[in-house]
């Protein structure tokens, strides 16, 4: 099951729900292919493979669990800003570790049960590929439901659940079982973030995930 999009909508509660951590971002270059000419930069689309685990060693995701590598836009804000600042220069085939501090990854808030407050994340990288065409998927669009350009709490719970849960009836995974779990707190966080004027709705124009200008 992809969850592409729903990494994107969780991205939106790190990227300003940061704690007082003021560690820095830590790169470790594992391995790095011969004869590299190009690196990736921002606005490239990169094809990650990673495992994310925590400091007492818990893995909480893995896309090489799911067998199916993560897409998206580097320095667009569609991942928490450790990967953003940490996959920048990097080689097909390169292989980094980061350890991220919660100022860069989900604050004092965390991830519902998945990732705890003020947590350190430690990721594993490879990066698969490299491309310059932008994300099409308008998340927004896929979210409003009834297409009144607002987003709800029961428009953005209901998209949650479709991503989360397999379509073709596969078994759950345990981080995925987790969020399911943690359903409602991912719901308000996001909309604690995204509900900029406080009136129960996310507007067009107040939603930071990926979306298209045109409506």
């Amino acid at each position: 099951m992809a969850l592409r999009c729903v990494l994107a909508v969780l991205a939106l509660v790190g990227a300003t729900l940061a704690g007082s951590d003021v560690t820095e971002l830590k790169v470790e270059v594992v391995s790095t292919p011969e004869g590299c000419t190009v690196k990736s930069k921002n606005g490239d689309m990169l094809t990650m493979h990673y495992t994310g685990t925590l400091d007492d060693g818990h893995k909480f995701d893995s896309s090489y669990d799911r067998d199916q590598p993560f897409t998206f836009q580097l320095g667009a804000g569609q991942v928490i800003k450790g990967w953003d600042e940490g996959l920048v220069d990097m080689c097909v085939g390169e292989k980094r570790k980061l350890v991220i501090p919660s100022s860069l990854g989900y604050g004092e808030r965390g991830a519902g049960n998945v990732i705890p407050p003020h947590a350190t994340l430690h990721f594993e990288v490879e990066l698969i590929n490299i491309g310059d065409s932008p994300p099409t998927t308008n998340v927004f669009k896929e979210i409003d439901a009834d297409k009144d350009n607002m987003l709800s709490r029961e428009e953005v719970s209901e998209y949650l659940k479709k991503q989360m849960v397999p379509s073709d009836g596969a078994e759950i995974s345990e981080d995925i079982k987790q969020m399911l779990e943690s359903h409602d707190k991912l719901v308000e966080e996001i909309f604690q973030h995204e509900d900029k004027d406080k009136n129960g709705f996310i507007s067009h124009e107040e939603f930071s995930g990926p979306k298209h200008d045109e409506l």
